[in-house]
């Protein structure tokens, strides 16, 4: 504006000394402006570097998660499958299990099929439209974790400190509501903010030091500033990071206490081990994503930006698998029991 503002007074002094009016002028460059911001906004694909490094480690780096995501689908991709074939499992707690880890099969998709075709990419491009979709659906399913985290921590609460009730209140439709509810309210949680940041002016450069369209480095491309954005993601991100972070909290410090009151040893060791490994998983997942999104912009480094967000897309659903079923008898129960199956059915396909 302080520009455009001297270039007026520039043209009017000029068109005054020959004698001739400086307005018409003036509408002129205003419109040969407007022409010249509106050519720069039109961004029509962004280039994820991904990890910049040599042809040779960009293959290794593929070969790496290319490994790690098709464990992470046979991970997830088990425990769903042991859910859904065994009759035992078909309880409030492993329905929640068997969300949560199609939930990280679905979350992993968002990321890294992506990140693998740009290691193996020259041009590393997204479109416009793909950047932005990519942005929605992995902050969705960030925050349909969120949401079902607390409700797994809730289901624990129920079933230990009320183990006579429990049958009653979180009975099986219940759970599937509260479970259909925590999907449907995050993937209403992103479509405002990111409807407006789609609108702001891009005007190059479209470089986005990241595998993953972010909010951090797609407000840091744009032309203008946009603080009202960045401050609705902020508290966005904020208020359910830290609501759903604080349930958990108080959901296990009354778990604690009830469990602290059992009198045998076995019934003390038997709880503490059901709700380890979800609160292994709760750590993992909110320790990484409290550096990241509590503000977006908030000046981290773009490698630690890189390296905690691999984290919790990538190693934690990859992890998630072994903490649920190494801690849990009934579930290797149900694993053993799929592979005798496929065994059985590969030996009557031989015959």
């Amino acid at each position: 504006m302080r520009n455009l503002q001297i270039s007026k007074r520039k043209i009017c002094l000029s068109f005054r000394e020959q004698g001739q009016p400086c307005h018409c002028h003036f509408i002129l460059l205003c419109t040969q402006e407007t022409m010249n911001l509106s050519a720069v906004s039109t961004v029509t694909e962004f280039i994820l570097l991904s990890f910049p490094c040599s042809r040779g480690v960009q293959v290794l780096l593929f070969a790496l998660f290319f490994v790690s995501y098709i464990l992470t689908l046979m991970g997830n991709g088990a425990i769903v499958s042991a859910v859904m074939l065994d009759c035992r499992l078909h309880t409030p707690m492993y329905i929640l299990l068997a969300n949560f880890s199609f939930l990280e099969i679905c979350y992993i998709n968002t990321t890294v099929p992506n990140m693998l075709g740009n290691f193996l990419s020259e041009t590393k491009a997204i479109s416009f439209t793909g950047c932005f979709l990519q942005f929605y659906f992995f902050f969705s399913f960030g925050i349909t974790e969120t949401f079902l985290l607390p409700l797994m921590a809730f289901d624990r609460y129920l079933a230990i400190c009320w183990p006579l009730r429990y049958p009653t209140i979180m009975s099986m439709p219940l759970c599937k509501n509260l479970v259909v509810l925590c999907w449907v309210a995050a993937f209403l949680c992103y479509p405002i903010p990111i409807y407006f940041t789609t609108q702001l002016p891009f005007c190059g450069p479209n470089v986005i030091d990241h595998f993953v369209c972010d909010p951090g480095p797609l407000l840091a491309l744009s032309c203008i500033a946009a603080p009202g954005i960045e401050l609705s993601c902020s508290i966005l991100s904020s208020v359910i990071i830290f609501i759903t972070f604080f349930f958990i909290l108080a959901s296990y410090t009354l778990v604690l206490r009830a469990v602290l009151r059992v009198p045998s040893a076995e019934g003390r060791r038997k709880a503490f081990s059901t709700c380890g490994s979800h609160l292994a998983v709760v750590s993992l997942f909110y320790g990484s994503i409290m550096v990241m999104y509590i503000s977006p912009t908030s000046g981290n480094q773009a490698g630690i930006q890189k390296i905690v967000t691999l984290f919790y897309s990538s190693v934690t659903p990859l992890i998630n698998p072994l903490i649920y079923s190494l801690r849990n008898k009934d579930m290797k129960a149900a694993l053993r029991k799929i592979q005798m199956c496929t065994k059985i059915s590969k030996i009557n396909d031989s015959l």
